[in-house]
C-alpha cells in the first residue's frame, strides 16, 4: 500500500501544552511510526518560525479564522500543495482542496457559545463552515461523536480515541513539602466552568468534617472559573477553607507525583471530550470518583464511582466511600489496572491511518 501523504496541523505543540497538545503529540508520535502515512507538518501563523521540516502559512491565525468563518478564502493549496488529506487537529482546517478531516475534542464551548472566548468562538465557526463545505470529522470518543451528530446532522464523523499518556517519574522529594504524608483529594485541569470545580469544594465540606487530615487540591492554571471556585471556598468557613490548596500550574513531574500520591482523583465535570485524568489516575493507581457527563463513562469504565455532575451529595458520598471502604477503593484500582492500557496510540494511529487512505481514495 502506497503511503498517503498527510497535511499535519502541529499548531498546538507550539505554546503550553495543554491536553489537546499531548493528544495531538502522541497521534503524530504514533502516526510517524507507521509506513503508509507520509506526515507533511504545517502551522498557521505568523510570528512562528518553526523548523524547516513544518510549512507555515505565513497568516495570523486571528485573521485567518475570521476569513475562514465567512468563506473559503484566502485558500491554503500554496503552501499545502502535492497533499492527499489535509487533517485539521484542533477544530481548524484550511480551505484547501484536498479532502479535509478536523478533530473536534468536545463541544462544550459549541452548545454553549455564550461562554467561549473570541479565539475560541471564531474556531467554531471556522468548524461550521467547514463541515458544511464538506471536511470529514474526526471524534475522539463516541460522546464526542453523538453531540457533533447533533449539532452537524449531514457531517461524516469517524471515532478514533486517544491512547493513554506515558506519566513523567515522579520526584523523590515531594514538590510541594505542605503535601508530604498529608492524605488528600486531586482534581487536575484549567480551572473553567467545565470541570465543575465549585461542586467540588462543597462535595468537600460536606464530607471534611469525616477526615480532618484531608485536603483538597486543585492543580491547574486559572480559568474563567477562579473567583467562582473562591467564593466556594469561602463559603466553607475559616475552619475549613485553608485545607483548599491552588497549586497553579504543574510541571509533568510535579503532576505525576500529584497523581502517585494523591488519595482520590476527582473529576466531577460538567463535560469532557475524552479525560486523560482518568486514565493517568488509573496508570498511578490512585481510586477515580468522577461524574456521568460527556465521554467519562465512556472512558473510566468500571474503574470509577460515577454520579450526576449536579449531585454534589452522591460526589460527597463517593468521595467518602473511596477514601475509607479498601474493598472499594482495590476494586477501582484494580479495574484501572485492566482498564488503561487498552487505550492504545498504535491502535489510534491505525484508525486514523485507515482514514487517511479512505478519505483519500473518495477523491481519487
Amino acid at each position: 500500500m502506497d503511503a498517503v501523504r498527510v497535511g499535519f496541523d502541529t499548531g498546538p505543540l507550539h505554546g503550553p501544552r495543554s491536553g489537546v497538545g499531548y493528544s495531538v503529540e502522541g497521534l503524530r508520535t504514533a502516526l510517524a511510526r507507521r509506513s503508509d502515512v507520509t506526515l507533511v507538518d504545517y502551522l498557521v501563523s505568523f510570528r512562528a518560525t518553526p523548523g524547516s521540516s513544518v510549512r507555515r502559512l505565513p497568516l495570523p491565525a486571528a485573521l485567518a479564522h475570521r476569513c475562514w468563518a465567512r468563506s473559503s478564502h484566502p485558500r491554503a493549496e500554496r503552501w499545502l500543495r502535492d497533499l492527499d488529506v489535509v487533517h485539521g487537529t484542533n477544530y481548524v482546517v484550511p480551505p484547501v482542496r484536498s479532502p479535509r478531516l478536523v478533530t473536534v475534542h468536545d463541544c462544550w464551548f459549541l452548545r454553549r457559545p455564550e461562554l467561549a472566548g473570541g479565539d475560541v468562538a471564531r474556531a467554531g465557526r471556522v468548524l461550521q463552515r467547514a463541515i458544511a463545505d464538506g471536511a470529514a470529522v474526526h471524534a475522539v470518543s463516541h460522546a464526542t461523536a453523538a453531540e457533533v451528530r447533533d449539532l452537524f446532522p449531514d457531517a461524516a464523523v469517524t471515532v478514533a480515541s486517544w491512547g493513554a499518556l506515558a506519566l513523567a517519574p515522579p520526584p523523590l522529594q515531594a514538590p510541594i513539602p505542605e503535601l508530604a504524608g498529608r492524605p488528600y483529594v486531586l482534581a487536575i485541569g484549567t480551572l473553567e466552568r467545565r470541570k465543575n470545580l465549585p461542586a467540588l469544594v462543597r462535595a468537600f465540606g460536606t464530607m471534611a468534617q469525616q477526615h480532618p487530615d484531608l485536603q483538597l487540591v486543585l492543580a491547574g492554571s486559572d480559568g474563567d472559573d477562579r473567583p467562582i471556585i473562591d467564593a466556594a471556598v469561602d463559603a466553607l468557613g475559616p475552619m475549613l477553607s485553608h485545607r483548599v490548596l491552588f497549586t497553579g500550574r504543574v510541571s509533568d513531574d510535579v503532576r505525576s507525583w500529584l497523581l502517585h500520591h494523591a488519595a482520590v482523583l476527582a473529576y466531577p465535570s460538567l463535560d469532557e471530550g475524552f479525560g486523560f485524568p482518568l486514565l493517568d489516575a488509573m496508570q498511578a493507581r490512585v481510586p477515580v470518583v468522577a461524574s456521568t457527563a460527556g465521554s467519562i463513562p465512556e472512558i473510566a469504565g468500571d474503574a470509577a464511582l460515577l454520579s450526576p455532575a449536579d449531585d454534589v451529595d452522591a460526589l460527597a458520598a463517593n468521595l467518602h466511600l473511596a477514601l475509607v471502604d479498601s474493598v472499594t477503593r482495590q476494586r477501582l484500582v484494580e479495574a484501572g489496572d485492566q482498564r488503561w492500557p487498552t487505550f492504545s496510540w498504535d491502535r489510534c494511529a491505525e484508525d486514523m491511518a485507515a482514514l487517511y487512505h479512505k478519505l483519500a481514495a473518495g477523491a481519487r
